[in-house]
């Protein structure tokens, strides 16, 4: 029966990333910016001449190199071939440094800065939420309410800006808009790195936690506000249980089922949600690797980082499924 489980959340796993990725392939391609057009139309505007001899052997190269030859079911079946080994051939405005390569290294950044923020901002939006939802009359908690329902609506970039405006000027000890590190330093485990490193994620970092926080802090209370009104949690008061047995068996063991599913969709596509902020702060990761992929018709970068993507919150999806069972005893393995 287990055995049964697993595999049909595998077969649902693999079909998913097989239709989205097949999307992916599709959608650049009927758009009318051919990369390489655009790099011969850039050599000739720079000044570069080409015979036309010359400019036809450059032209059957790049699309040899991009993906592009061949009928539009050989594309399909190369690329195919390509992704199942990590190549998304070389980047359009980083030529010719492969999609992988710019992929391997704005994904830590991403990791370290979004990954962790989005875990801060669930541990201390539900811890709050779920104390403000049960002692729901103590004046601090409703204040706390106030600051969430304040924030909540406001976007990470919007958020950032004015941490930019009102930290880094009238503070000015948070570097902005200078990337991961200091100028200069080398990527490393050297102290002064990572140092650094913490140092320039600190305002983007505490502009996703904000928002997070505020969402992870209402659902949180809803829920907790329900819960304590239901009968088990009644009749545990009653039988004169401790709060903290309350709390934590009854209440948070109930309200976080629905919390975890939202925390692994979260962290599937957690970069594309804070593009903008890394954007803004000039942050290096694959949200910025995006944005440039973007405003450059770089579609072999673009399908690159959309793959990613979509294997991102497939297997997101999939570990939800694994150990939902182990969280909540109403689900099993059938």
């Amino acid at each position: 029966m287990v055995l049964r489980y697993i595999s049909t959340r595998l077969l649902s796993y693999l079909l998913i990333i097989f239709i989205g990725v097949t999307i992916v392939f599709f959608v650049p391609r009927f758009t009318p910016v051919s990369a390489a057009e655009a790099i011969i139309s850039q050599a000739y505007s720079q000044g570069s001449f080409l015979d036309p001899d010359a400019a036809e052997a450059m032209r059957e190269n790049l699309l040899e190199s991009f993906g592009l030859q061949g009928t539009l079911l050989e594309q399909y079946g190369g690329f195919w071939r390509r992704a199942l080994t990590g190549d998304f051939g070389p980047s359009f405005s980083v030529f010719p440094t492969p999609v992988s390569q710019l992929i391997l290294e704005a994904l830590p950044w991403t990791v370290g800065l979004l990954v962790v923020s989005s875990l801060i901002a669930w541990v201390l939006g539900n811890l709050m939420g779920l104390f403000a939802g049960y002692f729901e009359r103590g004046a601090g908690w409703r204040v706390m309410e106030a600051i969430a329902v304040a924030i909540y609506p406001v976007p990470y970039y919007i958020l950032g800006l004015a941490l930019i405006l009102m930290v880094s000027y009238l503070f000015p000890t948070f570097p902005i808009g200078i990337g991961g590190v200091a100028i200069g330093l080398e990527p490393g485990f050297s102290l002064e790195f990572l140092l650094s490193a913490l140092q320039n994620a600190l305002l983007p970092a505490l502009s996703i936690v904000l928002v997070s926080y505020g969402w992870w802090f209402l659902s949180m209370k809803a829920l907790a506000e329900g819960l304590k009104r239901e009968d088990y949690v009644v009749f545990a008061e009653t039988m004169g249980l401790r709060r903290r047995t309350i709390l934590g068996r009854f209440v948070l063991r109930n309200a976080m089922l629905p919390q975890v599913t939202q925390l692994a969709m979260s962290l599937g596509s957690v970069f594309s949600g804070a593009l903008l902020t890394e954007v803004l702060f000039a942050y290096p990761g694959l949200g910025t690797l995006l944005y440039t992929a973007a405003a450059n018709g770089d579609y072999n970068l673009l399908v690159g980082i959309a793959a990613l993507s979509v294997v991102a919150v497939a297997t997101a999806g999939l570990l939800l499924d694994l150990f939902y069972p182990l969280l909540d005893p109403r689900v099993r393995y059938a």
